[in-house]
């Protein structure tokens, strides 16, 4: 059973300092609105330059032409608007965390901080939220209470022993049809099952970026023993002996399963973002939006 409202206190003030912090850091970076140079009915005045073959004769200025003895016309820009779309897994996998912070927490961290910046950007933002299947869909829109209502809902959507299917993510990106569109896959891509045809169709109609979040003690158990696991999203347990050589066929299983994800990735052109658990991100989140969006 999954409940879409889930907030606590301690949930509304995660949400309140961390757009504190992404403010502050927005701040000192000059964020402004994302503009395009357009020949025709703009909304602001650019500059004059030179006539060039084409150019519509309206946006001819007969007086600093007369001055210049030269042909020159009004530039106008006009305000220009994309859509981003977060596709953020809310699997149970999500609940691993090895330094008193879940992957869950990061995750949500993450697609907070892309939705606040798309909004100073005055760019519209939707959002996806998946487990086995596609959970929540918003359509894209502008507006600090629409970016509100993303942010609740990644922080406090809960799913229970739920898997991670990205293929459900992709199917429903290729189900919408929104032009120019930047989406950001955000997981821990725990899911050996992604189908490449949906990748490709989905690298050729967006600009798709992944971010992939993993805790280090999925990469690497310590020598403490025996261990007794539990798979959140299948629920199988089992005890296996951390100093035994067994342990590298898996740590050698999960490193095969990024390799073979990293390929796929690269072979669609899509840009893979690292984030690991617990490390300090949203700097490096925002610089790397930023210049994806040339804000």
């Amino acid at each position: 059973m999954a409940e879409s409202s889930f907030l606590t206190g301690d949930i509304l003030h995660k949400i309140k300092q961390i757009e504190i912090h992404t403010r502050r850091l927005l701040r000192s970076a000059l964020v402004g609105d994302s503009r395009s140079a357009l020949k025709g009915t703009g909304f602001e005045f650019d500059q004059i330059r030179n006539y060039q073959f084409g150019d519509d004769v309206r946006f001819i200025d007969w007086n600093a032409s007369a001055r210049m003895n030269t042909l020159l016309v009004k530039q106008y820009t006009e305000e220009r608007s994309r859509t981003i779309l977060l596709a953020v897994d809310v699997s149970a996998s999500n609940m691993l965390g090895s330094d008193n912070v879940l992957k869950r927490d990061t995750i949500a961290q993450i697609a907070s901080v892309l939705a606040l910046v798309t909004s100073i950007g005055k760019d519209r933002v939707g959002l996806i939220l998946f487990a086995q299947n596609v959970e929540l869909y918003i359509p894209p829109a502008r507006g600090k209470n629409h970016v509100h209502t993303i942010m609740k809902q990644v922080f406090g959507y809960r799913t229970e022993g739920k898997r991670t299917n990205i293929t459900a993510a992709l199917k429903k990106l290729a189900q919408l049809k929104y032009k120019d569109a930047l989406v950001f896959l955000i997981s821990d891509f725990i899911d050996d099952a992604i189908d490449p045809a949906y990748v490709s169709c989905i690298a050729k109609r967006y600009d798709l970026v992944a971010i992939r979040c993993l805790d280090k003690r999925e990469q690497k158990l310590p020598p403490i023993g025996f261990l007794p696991i539990s798979d959140s999203e299948t629920g199988e347990q089992l005890i296996i002996d951390t100093h035994h050589t067994s342990l590298k066929y898996i740590h050698g299983f999960l490193a095969e399963r990024l390799v073979q994800q990293n390929k796929l990735f690269k072979r669609y052109g899509i840009r893979l973002l690292e984030v690991e658990n617990n490390d300090s991100f949203i700097g490096a989140i925002i610089r790397f939006f930023r210049r994806r969006m040339r804000y």
